[in-house]
């Protein structure tokens, strides 16, 4: 199978990079998660990243990870695209995850920089492909420094784009400049989307097919529809519905993401408020700063 180009038609729109659902005393929600999936099919998600960063993948274990990937596959159904997070600091384990979630169902992986052991660009770029060697399955790169301590130069990308099972990459770094400089020089063949949703317009403006969206757990349908103005080159309506986002997009990272979100989406009845430790509930000082931040897009009625 020609991989990379699956990966043009199937990575592209509003991606959403799903919170898990979880009880209150931390236990994970699966028919909550089952509702959310559908909830996100009715408002027009264009695909399901499932047991993401914002999927607490750090704090589910190895049968609750696996659980997740094969709950979201059963339950989209083949609407769209289920794209199953698998990176792990340790190759080995990044392997046995990737080819789990394929043995499960996804239709692609999401395999972020390997975190805290800081590797060389060498390290990253033989870590990436030894994974992408082991499992025949559409793989995308994921950097977002902030996060993980390195950075995934776009030499190192380039040279990762050559493999026929690396097909994109979610760039998280909110650099417009280098996102320019890796549309540019890569393969056309090769996905380039938005891991920053308050830059993702600007990148899909210039080329980028997509974002994989926190905001997008909260507002799908506007998140799909701005998508889907900028793909087709209408800036007018992308920049009309971006700046009914643009709030969210900032302040859903008040504190460390899934935090904010969780929140919102718990006031809006779709989840109950579990969340895991190290993870706590959001702060009160910025119960309000959302409740701000979601007027714009019209999410939440007064308290």
């Amino acid at each position: 199978m020609d991989y990379q180009n699956l990966g043009l038609s199937m990575l592209q729109g509003s991606l959403v990079a799903i919170v898990t659902p979880m009880f209150e005393d931390g236990r994970l929600d699966i028919s909550s998660l089952r509702a959310l999936i559908d909830f996100h099919l009715a408002e027009g998600t264009d695909g399901i990243v499932i047991v993401g960063t914002t999927g607490e993948s750090p704090t589910v274990d190895f049968d609750e990870h696996c659980l997740l990937i094969e709950t979201a596959v059963s339950q989209v159904s083949g609407r769209v695209p289920v794209i199953a997070g698998t990176g792990a600091n340790s190759t080995k384990e990044a392997i046995v995850l990737t080819q789990k979630a394929k043995e499960l169902g996804a239709d692609a992986c999401l395999l972020v920089a390997p975190y805290y052991n800081k590797p060389t660009q060498e390290g990253l770029y033989q870590h990436f492909k030894a994974v992408a060697d082991a499992v025949e399955i559409p793989q995308i790169l994921y950097n977002v420094p902030g996060r993980t301590g390195c950075d995934i130069s776009n030499d190192t990308t380039l040279r990762l784009s050559s493999h026929r099972n690396i097909v994109g990459i979610k760039d998280a770094t909110g650099g417009i400049e280098r996102g320019t400089d890796l549309l540019l020089r890569a393969p056309k063949d090769f996905v380039v989307l938005s891991g920053d949703d308050a830059t993702a317009l600007s990148l899909m403006l210039l080329g980028g097919k997509g974002v994989i969206t926190v905001t997008g757990n909260v507002a799908p349908k506007l998140m799909h529809e701005m998508c889907e103005a900028a793909l087709k080159g209408d800036v007018a309506t992308a920049r009309a519905i971006n700046a009914k986002l643009f709030a969210l997009h900032q302040k859903l990272f008040v504190e460390a993401n899934p935090i904010p979100v969780k929140w919102v989406l718990a006031q809006m009845g779709l989840i109950k408020t579990g969340i895991r430790l190290p993870m706590v509930q959001l702060s009160a000082q910025y119960h309000e700063v959302l409740r701000d931040a979601c007027k714009p897009a019209e999410l939440l009625s007064s308290p």
